[in-house]
């Protein structure tokens, strides 16, 4: 009979591996075929891109508000004189439709000459998958859409009637082996004497661009315009993103700081909820997601006003506004701002702007998990394997928390060797609560154990290892990181969830060295504890569960030694 159930659940076992590993391939199968295909890096792509004029205003807004879909444009500021945009020239706003394609040895990027706007943006040193192409971070297509928009709004500005119509000399741009930057001009003119270069420097081995607008003012009257950058995004969630509802959902939205607060985090549905709008000195803007962002920094040394909002077609829009630019006739100006776009690398954040490193949001505990990135960082620089670093890392968290861990396993010890003697407490006394805790508290005296003795050092160590948690979490570094054999990606789910199990069959071995609870539907409760918890850890990203399946291993290893001498303390006595 034991023999048959055995087998029975040795079948059950196969049977559930074999579908979870079916639907795992159904699931990545139907996450590449949904993903969008076309593209605007390629000459092929060119003619047949999805434009960004449906989305922003054509003519002047009517005095009543913009046209419904038409209001993608920031307000224009209120000390503006409201005077008549300035209509293109003919020729300019007839002009075809054309892409401007730019190729970094770290980006790959598509700008549109209608507003000079990044519509499509790729990392080169990060790809969609182990062998993919550059993974796509900006795009506008129909399937998704988020761009980085930016132009000259106000009484004269070029984009305040409609999107300034560009020109461009050539419409590919190389970054040339030994060449440090790269200089992308677009060009507009007006039949007045206004000449205005949107320009763009990128350089090499960063993802920082430098966006700069290179007034030359030829006319009779002053030119004054307002500079602003924004970035446009709908609601769809990243690429690759785990939509299962199983896996780990980071942050995805808008992020600015503030002199009073150095991190603000808004939602979509805070966007939509209660837009936020205020003047503040120097700064940055940016949309966060899992691993990567994208963050305008404006001109330092100068007020501007941060806005986030949602359109009436569904965008959410988080950007800013500079002081008015204003340029007389016969001289020239220039207004800018930097854009970065790229992966969430918090050493080069924090060398590009003040707190925009906190955009790796390792929440409340960061205190303490800035300290264990730096160490994993560094034990990397020694061993140079990612999953090697987890594993010397929790080793030295270990080693740290060793003596205060023996106190809670030796107390833990000293329960299980007195739990006969508990049980025969609770039999004699039956139903007599009190006369019960008497007895207990005097068996506990005479043992000289302190019930609590085996929580609150764990207690104490929760926050380290919670930290530890989101450092992982949050660590691009991890991302197609090897480990070895079959794990190929640390921070993507074990393929055959020999971790996970590894995980749970250390969990239950953990309880068997812990003594069972007096409740009995407690115990039924925490045998149920190590099944639960590999079924969550299933979907857990590679490098956690490498981490929790260590700590167990040390912590039962622990465990088991300090158990069997509180056992032999006893027999000798």
């Amino acid at each position: 009979m034991d023999l048959q159930r055995s087998l029975l659940i040795g079948a059950i076992a196969v049977l559930s591996f074999m579908l979870l590993t079916e639907w795992v391939a159904f699931k990545e199968a139907k996450t590449q075929a949904g993903a969008p295909l076309t593209t605007r890096l390629t000459e092929s792509a060119n003619a047949a891109v999805v434009g960004s004029d449906v989305d922003l205003p054509a003519m002047p807004a009517p005095a009543d508000g913009p046209a419904p879909g038409l209001d993608d444009l920031p307000a224009p500021p209120a000390d503006a004189t409201a005077t008549a945009p300035e209509q293109k020239p003919a020729a300019q706003q007839n002009a075809s439709d054309a892409i401007v394609r730019v190729f970094t040895d770290e980006l790959q990027v598509a700008i549109d000459l209608r507003g000079g706007d990044i519509v499509e943006l790729a990392l080169v040193e990060h790809l969609e998958s182990l062998e993919g192409k550059p993974f796509v971070l900006l795009e506008q297509n129909t399937g998704r859409t988020y761009i980085a928009q930016s132009g000259l709004i106000g009484p004269d500005g070029i984009d305040a009637g409609g999107r300034a119509r560009f020109s461009s000399a050539q419409s590919e741009y190389h970054l040339a082996p030994g060449q440090d930057s790269l200089q992308v001009d677009l060009l507009w003119a007006n039949d007045k004497g206004v000449k205005v270069t949107k320009r763009y420097t990128f350089r090499r081995e960063h993802y920082l661009v430098q966006m700069e607008y290179l007034v030359q003012n030829n006319s009779a009257q002053r030119f004054q315009a307002n500079l602003f950058g924004q970035l446009k995004r709908d609601s769809s969630p990243p690429p690759n993103a785990d939509t299962g509802g199983m896996g780990i959902k980071p942050f995805l939205g808008a992020a600015i700081t503030q002199p009073d607060e150095r991190f603000t985090k808004f939602s979509f549905d805070d966007m939509r909820e209660e837009p936020f709008k205020a003047q503040l000195p120097d700064g940055w803007i940016a949309m966060i997601q899992h691993y990567f962002l994208s963050a305008w920094i404006p001109a330092p040394g100068q007020t501007h006003t941060y806005s986030t909002r949602v359109t009436s077609n569904g965008f959410n829009i988080a950007g800013f506004t500079s002081p008015a630019l204003v340029v007389l006739p016969g001289e020239s100006g220039k207004t800018g701002a930097e854009f970065y776009a790229g992966p969430k690398d918090q050493y080069r954040l924090e060398a590009i702007s003040p707190y925009l490193d906190l955009s790796v949001d390792y929440g409340w505990l960061w205190w303490i998990a800035q300290p264990l990135f730096w160490l994993l960082t560094k034990i990397h620089s020694l061993v140079g394997n990612w999953g090697v670093a987890i594993i010397v890392l929790t080793v030295l968290i270990k080693a740290a928390f060793f003596k205060l861990s023996a106190t809670s396993y030796r107390s833990m010890a000293n329960m299980r060797r007195v739990a006969p003697k508990m049980q025969d407490i609770r039999e004699q006394y039956g139903d007599d609560k009190q006369k019960q805790s008497q007895a207990m508290m005097e068996l506990y005296r005479k043992e000289k154990i302190n019930p609590m003795g085996g929580c609150l050092p764990i207690l104490v160590q929760m926050p380290v290892f919670i930290a530890l948690y989101w450092v992982l979490m949050e660590s691009v570094e991890l991302r197609h990181a090897p480990f070895m054999l079959w794990i190929k990606d640390l921070s993507v789910m074990d393929p055959y969830f020999v971790l996970p199990l590894l995980m749970g069959a250390s969990m239950w071995f953990m309880q068997k060295l812990n003594p069972p609870p007096p409740d009995p539907m407690q115990a039924k409760i925490m045998q149920w504890m190590p099944i639960v918890f590999t079924f969550f850890f299933l979907w857990f990203p590679a490098g956690l569960v490498l981490y929790w399946v260590v700590n167990n291993l040390l912590s039962m290893a622990q465990q088991w030694v300090i158990t069997r001498q509180i056992e032999k303390q006893g027999a000798a006595a």
